[in-house]
């Protein structure tokens, strides 16, 4: 009968039948009859539910304290893999813990048993592993780590990376991740100083991946020597453990945040255009601040005369379509703060050639039309709407009122207010005096600069994030 039952079945529970069984050690017949008699033994009247396999277990995973750092170490295939045995042993020395993901080429130089057991953790190997992927195995090493090291970070896995591939459980486990990437390259120097290579660490380098190494030295071919050869297991343990500590101070570390700055430019003609005086000195600040404390932070800049921060993806627009649409393929992001003053209008009628004044001419009409307003459109989505929208509100009078009402006209659930009237010097200036306007009231905070508005902002953030 259970043969019978069995095979009336859909393929689904097929499969989930054989994976029960194998993990219970019984024969596919055996455990149907193990499920009837667990059946039978509940309360007559209930009828069992639908079967849900168990949760997989950890096989093999060391319990850790609550407050252990931990490591997701890839391995990618090159000779350099053996070093990363010892590499292991090093992180655990320092108390990390570590899960291993080792790439197909990998398991040509080291094994998996090798890597378990010096883990002392099951080694993930397979995308499509049944086991490890019945509850998306991968999201969860890519979530449930607090740094990530590529080591050997080979050219081809470099490639993919820079180059967002996902078809194998190391590199959609890298895409999958919020946590800090630090790479260890390890490859031939020809290989290393390739175009190709160095444009894929450049790429890597302005997504915020971090390197150590390579060093120069003996390669394994006979008589290779150069730029190419893996940071030692204990310069790259020593970087883990330094990256980890600088985590612990970093509140907003894991988060991806947007950031709009400076003034947008809409075109009269080619030469000319309609702006603002706005510096995007308090974008740009916010951003820094947002970076320093861990976010993942993307800045989408108007026209500004700064230098370009660093270790912060930029991105340059000219006009406020422009700069709606890199907000919108910027999207999903945890936290969004639009601080950039986008103009209100465009030129319907703008000039293809210059605009050339001519004696006894009239002087052009200028048709405007509306531009599109990013902090609504962003607040009011469906879909991919962050978790805490916050505009800025530029006033010359009333600035509590019309803050309120722009709070409540435009959806998102932070306002800052300030007063950009010519006397106050803000526009385009170094401090800021900022009024705080939520649902709940408003916060007026002190004259101050702009890189303390920005730090206030951001630890008043990480303070909300962590009452929720």
């Amino acid at each position: 009968m259970a043969s019978l039952t069995i095979r009336q079945l859909d393929d689904r529970l097929k499969k989930l039948l054989r994976l029960r069984a194998a993990r219970s050690g019984r024969s596919v017949e055996d455990e149907v009859r193990t499920i009837l008699r667990a059946a039978a033994d509940e309360s007559g009247t209930d009828v069992p539910g639908p079967f849900e396999p168990p949760a997989p277990k950890s096989a093999g995973r060391a319990a850790a304290a609550p407050d252990t750092k931990r490591v997701l170490l890839i391995i990618g295939g090159g000779i350099a893999a053996y070093k990363s045995l010892d590499l292991i042993r090093r992180l655990k020395e320092r108390g990390i813990a570590v899960r291993c993901v080792l790439t197909k080429a990998a398991e040509h130089f080291v094994t998996p048993l090798a890597a378990g057991a010096l883990a002392g953790e099951k080694v993930f190997t397979d995308l499509f592993d049944p086991a490890g992927e019945f509850d998306v195995g991968h999201i969860r090493l890519a979530r449930e780590t607090d740094l990530v090291v590529v080591a050997p970070a080979t050219a081809d896995l470099m490639a993919k990376m820079a180059n967002g591939h996902a078809n194998d459980l190391a590199t959609a486990a890298l895409l999958a991740t919020h946590a800090k990437i630090l790479l260890a390259p390890a490859m031939n120097p020809l290989m290393w100083f390739n175009k190709a290579t160095q444009r894929n660490l450049a790429q890597l380098a302005a997504d915020g991946v971090l390197t150590i190494g390579p060093n120069e030295g003996e390669k394994a071919e006979s008589g290779e020597r150069g730029t190419g050869r893996m940071a030692e297991p204990l310069e790259i343990a020593a970087a883990a453990e330094k990256l980890l500590a600088a985590s612990a101070d970093k509140p907003l570390a894991g988060k991806r945040m947007l950031i709009t700055s400076g003034p947008t430019h809409e075109p009269i003609d080619p030469v000319r255009y309609i702006a603002n005086r706005s510096s995007g000195k308090q974008g740009n600040a916010i951003a820094m601040a947002a970076a320093a404390a861990g976010a993942d932070v993307t800045l989408i800049s108007g026209p500004v005369n700064l230098p370009d921060p660093t270790g912060i993806k930029l991105i340059k627009v000219e006009t406020a379509r422009e700069m709606l649409e890199a907000v919108e393929r910027t999207l999903p992001v945890d936290i969004a703060i639009f601080a950039a003053a986008v103009a209100d209008w465009r030129v319907a009628n703008a000039g293809e050639q210059k605009i050339k004044k001519k004696a006894g001419q009239a002087t052009p009409d200028l048709l405007l039309t509306e531009n599109p307003d990013i902090l609504s459109t962003i607040s009011h989505r469906k879909s991919k709407r962050p978790k805490l929208v916050i505009g800025f509100a530029a006033e010359t009078e009333n600035v509590a009122a019309n803050a309120k009402d722009k709070l409540a006209r435009k959806g998102c659930d932070w306002i800052l207010a300030n007063d950009v009237s010519p006397q106050t010097g803000i526009m385009g200036g170094d401090s800021n005096t900022i009024q705080l306007v939520t649902a709940e009231g408003i916060e007026p905070w002190p004259p101050q600069s702009k890189q303390d508005v920005a730090a206030m902002l951001v630890a008043r953030i990480a303070a909300e994030i962590a009452d929720k």
